[in-house]
């Protein structure tokens, strides 16, 4: 039996937006048929990395595509190519997302063959003042532009990863980017957020357990090469901008962990930050998706559910899942690559959106750890969300609330948030939410 308290009259924090996604589902009449979904689940944020599929569909976001010839004048508007980027954000504000812009480039899987945009620019600056430019078409208005409200704008993806598909320079030729672009944008829109760098993120310190096959005795996986040198660029990020002074209002980080995993790195990154002078930046968990071949199954709607529970109760401020495509497996989590309807872990989205909408999580406390719960609470109207990664089924005993005339609703293998009669209990795999 699992034991949770609730007192609606304590508020802990306000629920945080971590059920963003990142590139939204382009795809069917106009590119935008199935945009209505992310409106319909209320997803705050879609971070805009990778959009369009491989190397940027050559017309999105990237900045290689809004800017073609790096030699052109960069204060000619007639130099920019901003139409397929205008028609995707123009279609996301109508839907009430808001565009988290990253200022880079998209993946090359095929970077082996030969890199095409990896290179560091061959101009920091005049990297930085294209970066300017387009930020005044999306928010100012300028070559018949927008007035846009994006206030997040990430300096690059991944920087940290060796094999060429994301960056072909060396440690400092990013930093020394991020510190010229950074110093630059914040100058030019102090009222913007700028940051990155966008880590791949921190798996060795929360190496994975394992049963040791010859004493039969559980362990841990010790670190990789690639997961020391991810490490290595944090640290040797943190000190070249502090020795700097680059500004730096958000850093983002990715994991694909699970999120018994994902808390240790979440909590880690709170204190290290703390220990660097950094204590109160915003990070962002801005790519994750735990179990991503799994998607469709109750079992990883559970674990989607239990990462945004876990990061509400923990030190993240805004999360993406990677990513809201509908047509490339495994990272389409939320839709069916093939009638491209949403599935299961769509509907943990728009179970975590209720408690978004109420606005203020309560105070509840719990007596076992794998049952992860989040109260929310508006002063009127209240829910409850569980997600259950126990292993077994739970008997649920709730106190402090009075639930005589709730709703219940079930997501698992055969119901997606359906309406259940009031429950005494949740099996395992299982979503509840809970409204009252």
């Amino acid at each position: 039996m699992t034991t949770l308290k609730i007192d609606l009259q304590k508020t802990v924090k306000k629920i945080k937006p971590m059920h963003g996604g990142g590139q939204p589902p382009i795809g069917g009449k106009d590119m935008t048929e199935f945009f209505h979904y992310v409106t319909e689940a209320g997803i705050p944020y879609s971070r805009l990395h990778d959009v369009g599929g491989a190397i940027g569909a050559n017309r999105f976001v990237d900045i290689p595509y809004l800017f073609r010839n790096f030699d052109a004048d960069e204060n000619d508007h007639a130099n920019y190519d901003f139409t397929v980027t205008d028609h995707l954000l123009k279609a996301l504000v109508e839907a009430n997302v808001e565009p988290y812009f990253r200022l880079g480039i998209t993946i090359e899987n095929q970077a082996y063959i030969k890199p095409y945009h990896t290179f560091p620019p061959k101009d920091y600056e005049k990297w930085a003042r294209i970066c300017e430019h387009v930020i005044m078409h999306y928010t100012e208005g300028w070559a018949n532009g927008y007035h846009y409200n994006i206030r997040y704008w990430e300096i690059w993806n991944e920087p940290e990863v060796q094999n060429q598909m994301l960056w072909c320079g060396t440690n400092e030729e990013y930093y020394r980017l991020y510190d010229v672009t950074a110093k630059h944008l914040k100058a030019r829109f102090p009222h913007l957020s700028i940051g990155g760098y966008a880590s791949c993120g921190f798996y060795a310190i929360a190496p994975k357990f394992r049963v040791d096959p010859e004493t039969n005795l559980p362990g841990t996986i010790p670190p990789s090469d690639h997961e020391q040198r991810l490490m290595t660029f944090f640290y040797g990020f943190f000190d070249y901008i502090k020795a700097h002074n680059s500004p730096i209002d958000f850093f983002s980080w990715h994991s694909y962990a699970d999120v018994s995993r994902v808390a240790v790195m979440d909590e880690w990154l709170h204190g290290e930050l703390e220990k660097l002078g950094y204590g109160g930046l915003e990070t962002h968990l801005n790519e994750w998706d735990p179990y991503a071949k799994e998607f469709g199954t109750a079992h990883h709607s559970a674990e989607v559910a239990a990462m945004l529970l876990a990061l509400q109760c923990g030190h993240t401020d805004l999360a993406c899942i990677y990513d809201m495509r509908t047509n490339t497996a495994p990272y389409c989590p939320l839709f069916d690559i093939r009638t491209h309807k949403p599935i299961h872990a769509y509907y943990s989205m728009v179970a975590f959106n209720q408690l978004y909408k109420l606005g203020d999580q309560a105070e509840l406390t719990k007596d076992n750890s794998r049952l992860y719960a989040v109260a929310a609470t508006n002063g009127k109207r209240h829910a409850l969300m569980l997600s259950n990664l126990t292993g077994e089924t739970q008997e649920l005993n709730i106190e402090g609330v009075d639930l005589a005339d709730a709703r219940w609703y079930v997501l698992n293998q055969e119901h997606l948030l359906s309406w259940s009669p009031a429950l005494n209990k949740i099996e395992n795999n299982t979503v509840v939410l809970v409204e009252f």
